[in-house]
């Protein structure tokens, strides 16, 4: 009997740069799902050069706009709903991706290498992102 290969069970996009295990208090604000207005505070749970995971009360749709503002700095930056994950309780886990790369948001004292925006997959990540639009 053969045996399969060792390979991973889940194969998709890498992750363009490390998550960082990190609460950061933020609000967020912009539509929900049913086009209302709403204005949540909350900590992301994890975040990275890209973006963040939140958990959230609000219910979202992917690909939806929002407002986050990190509430230490109150710098705001748009940002694009891109995983709508399992609900705890009424919190519902919500991967926000910032609409450009800005690493320096979070202001982490020792980021990963890979939130350099001179880190050569961060350059053909963007270059690729930007033919996209």
């Amino acid at each position: 009997m053969a045996q399969a290969p060792n390979t991973p069970t889940h194969v998709g996009p890498r992750r363009r740069s490390q998550r960082v295990l990190m609460q950061v208090p933020v609000r967020i604000h912009g539509k929900d799902a049913q086009g209302a207005a709403f204005d949540e505070e909350t900590e992301t749970l994890a975040i990275n050069a890209h973006g963040a995971l939140v958990l959230l009360e609000v219910r979202l749709t992917s690909g939806s706009t929002i407002q986050l503002e990190h509430k230490r700095t109150s710098e705001a930056q748009e940002c694009h709903v891109v995983f709508l994950g399992p609900v705890r309780g009424n919190k519902a886990e919500i991967g926000l991706e910032f609409s450009a790369p800005r690493p320096q948001f979070w202001r982490v004292a020792f980021p990963p290498e890979d939130w350099n925006p001179k880190h050569p997959e961060s350059r053909t990540i963007s270059s690729s992102r930007a033919r996209e639009k």
